[in-house]
Formats: C-alpha cells, sequence, structure tokens
C-alpha cells in the first residue's frame, strides 16, 4: 500500500536524524527508584516534583471515591459527566487561586487547546514567548488570530510589539501567553513585567502554571504569589499531574471566563470528563500541597540546589535554569543520546531532549529533581557525568 511506503520513509528519515523515540514501560515506581525490565534506575525525568503520586492520603481518597462513583464518568461534563466531586474541585480550584471560578479539563494539552481559541479569534492578536510549550503553540494555531512571537523572556520586545500592534486597526483582542515556568528550560518567565505591560496596552494575559504551581510561590501557589501579584484578570491554567501527583488540568479565572470557556472551549465541551476519583484526589492533593507540604518543598528546593551547584561545578552548561528542572545543554542530537545511553547503563534514567522538544542545535539532558531524590542519587549522577569530563 502507498501509505505503508509513505509511512516507511518518514520513520527511516528520522531514525536518520537521530529523532525516532521508543517508548520506555516502567515496570513499578516508587519515590526516586523505578523498575525498567526488572532493573531498578533512579528516575531523573519525572515531574512528580513533590512525590505525592503515592501519598496515602490521597490513594485513599481516590479508592473511597471510585468505590462510590465507580471509574468511568460516562460523558462529557455538558451531558451527564458533571459528578459532585467536579464541582468541589473546581472550587477549590478557585480557593487555592483566589480566583472567582475555575475549570477542570481533561489535560493541560486540551486545557490551552481550547482556552487560547475559546478566548480569541480572527479579530485578535497573541503575543507568545518563543520557548512556550508546544500546547500553547498547537492552541494559538487553533485560534485563527494573529501571532506576534516575542525573543525569551524579552518584556522589552514585547513591548516593542504590543506597542506596534495598536496601528493595526483590525485587532479588537490581545492577549499575552506565557509559561510561568518553562518545561525544558527551567527558567522563569519575568511576570511582574508582562502584567505591566498587559495592563499598559489593554491585553489579556494567560499564563500557564503546570510546572509553577506546588513548586515555587511561598505556599506552593505558583506564578502569581511567586512574584506577589494580585491580579484577578489573569487566566491561570495548571495541571494535577506534576506537583500534585494526580491527573488533570485547570484554569482558574473571572466567572466570566468560566462561563465562556464552558459554552466555547471544544476541548472541554466535546471530552468525556475527568473521572470523578481522579478529581477526588486532586482536590485531597491541593489541601495538602497547601497546608502539608512546606517541608517537602523545602526537600525539593535543597535537592535541587545540590544538583544544580554540583553540574555548575563540573561545567556544565545548565542555561537559565532557576527551578527544580536543569538542563544541561549538549548541542547536537547524537551526543545528547550517547549521554543519555551511558547514563542508562549506570542505572540513571533521563532521557534525551531533542527537536522538536527543543530548537536545532539545542538538544539536551534534562535533569527533573524531585522532593524523593536523596543525596546519594543526586551524587551519584554527578559522579558518572564527573567521569564524561575526565
Amino acid at each position: 500500500m502507498e501509505n505503508v511506503k509513505w509511512f516507511d520513509a518518514e520513520l527511516k528519515e528520522l531514525k536518520t536524524k537521530n529523532l525516532l523515540r521508543k517508548l520506555t514501560c516502567i515496570d513499578a515506581s516508587k519515590g526516586s527508584g523505578i523498575l525498567i525490565s526488572g532493573k531498578e534506575y533512579i528516575d531523573f525525568s519525572s515531574n512528580d516534583y513533590l512525590d505525592l503520586s503515592r501519598h496515602p492520603e490521597i490513594i485513599k481518597t481516590a479508592f473511597k471515591a471510585l468505590k462510590e462513583y465507580g471509574f468511568g464518568s460516562g460523558a462529557s461534563r455538558l451531558l451527564s459527566g458533571t459528578y459532585l466531586p467536579h464541582i468541589k474541585l473546581e472550587e477549590r480550584i478557585a480557593k487555592f487561586k483566589k480566583t472567582g471560578a475555575a475549570l477542570i479539563f481533561n489535560t493541560g494539552y486540551a486545557a490551552n487547546s481550547g482556552i487560547i481559541p475559546a478566548v480569541t479569534g480572527a479579530d485578535a492578536i497573541i503575543f507568545s514567548d518563543a520557548l512556550n510549550h508546544a500546547s500553547i503553540v498547537d492552541g494559538i494555531r487553533l485560534s485563527k488570530a494573529k501571532v506576534r512571537i516575542y525573543r525569551h523572556r524579552d518584556a522589552d520586545h514585547l513591548e516593542t510589539l504590543l506597542k506596534k500592534s495598536r496601528t493595526d486597526k483590525s485587532v479588537k483582542r490581545r492577549l499575552i501567553v506565557t509559561d510561568t515556568v518553562f518545561s525544558m528550560d527551567g527558567d522563569i518567565a519575568p511576570l511582574n513585567d508582562i502584567v505591566s505591560l498587559s495592563r499598559k496596552y489593554g491585553a489579556t494575559l494567560m499564563i500557564d502554571d503546570a510546572h509553577a504551581t506546588g513548586v515555587i510561590g511561598r505556599n506552593g501557589k505558583g506564578g502569581l504569589e511567586h512574584f506577589g501579584i494580585k491580579d484577578e484578570g489573569v487566566v491561570q491554567m495548571g495541571t494535577f499531574s506534576k506537583a500534585f501527583g494526580c491527573f488533570g488540568a485547570y484554569v482558574a479565572g473571572s466567572a466570566d471566563l468560566i462561563n465562556l470557556l464552558t459554552n466555547k472551549a471544544r476541548s472541554f465541551m466535546y471530552s468525556t470528563s475527568l473521572p470523578p476519583a481522579f478529581a477526588s484526589a486532586a482536590a485531597k492533593a491541593i489541601d495538602i500541597v497547601e497546608f502539608k507540604s512546606e517541608h517537602i518543598r523545602k526537600r525539593l528546593w535543597k535537592n535541587r540546589q545540590r544538583l544544580y551547584q554540583g553540574l555548575r561545578s563540573l561545567g556544565y552548561d545548565t542555561l537559565a535554569s532557576e527551578t527544580p528542572v536543569i538542563p544541561v545543554l549538549v548541542g547536537d542530537t547524537k551526543s545528547a543520546l550517547a549521554i543519555s545511553k551511558y547514563l542508562f547503563k549506570e542505572k540513571i534514567f533521563a532521557p534525551a531532549i531533542r527537536p522538536p522538544t527543543v530548537p536545532e542545535g539545542k538538544s539536551r539532558m534534562r535533569f527533573s529533581v524531585t522532593s524523593a531524590h536523596t543525596d546519594e542519587d543526586i551524587d551519584r549522577v554527578l559522579g558518572k557525568l564527573r567521569k564524561l569530563k575526565n
């Protein structure tokens, strides 16, 4: 068949470029350890920053909800797919984020690809950071809005583009969208400057707090708390699948925003809802993050500093990392794969990050630190990387 030949040609091209990926099956996981084909590895790829995915209170809450509501929800939220745990979770998110309301999505990808088209359109212009997540990029593509890409974390360039957009009479709406913590670089968006610009130019600001919530901010509430920003007009998207150790995503904002998204966000409207047990587990995770996670976060940041300082002392380029996401820039794809394979042989799981996830020539190792890592875990990876320098 002709399409089979086409598939084969595409796969061969990916392999030639060192971009062919394969799935790695995890047999089991606990803390910083994972089992692959019966062998134990130290995991430096997980976004389970606070090690909550196996927290006994979350598991107990999920199990109780599972017995009460069953597993699948059966329909989309606008049909028969809205259960009490969904409503309670949305109320809990709004309280946690200090917003008027909130709405659950099934994944962060579904949230971004649904929110952005719903709040923009052909009469809008979107200003997007050059290193925003792929889900933001795809949401923009679906929006039919004009798009302007500003240089990574460059507020001056953003203002130049905003100012220039004033001359375009066809533009009725402006949206600025940025990750808070950039998932491949580990740096933080200058939200103070961006909020000021959004106010100055009458633009709506949307932040992707996926890698920020639970990690930064005095109480783990994410980007706005980290910068001490109080602005109810900011659209706050985030996930339950990282620091919360659960699954799903959300958007928090004004009641009007949530009403609009309920009626216009296609990824919300036309998806079977998140299982009720997932929603109950996520609500419990928020309680833990808000009231019981200070010591866990301290350990997370202690671990982050140990690995970051160790990598820097060895002369590795960690870019502008400020968070538990610590990249080690390698450059070419082949070399990044070689390092990943070397670490795998040494029972350290850290897959190489390659295009299109990162730009050409920017392949890297991405070390994701969690509170579960021990000093021995961190020292082991540093020791193996030291050997590569010798």
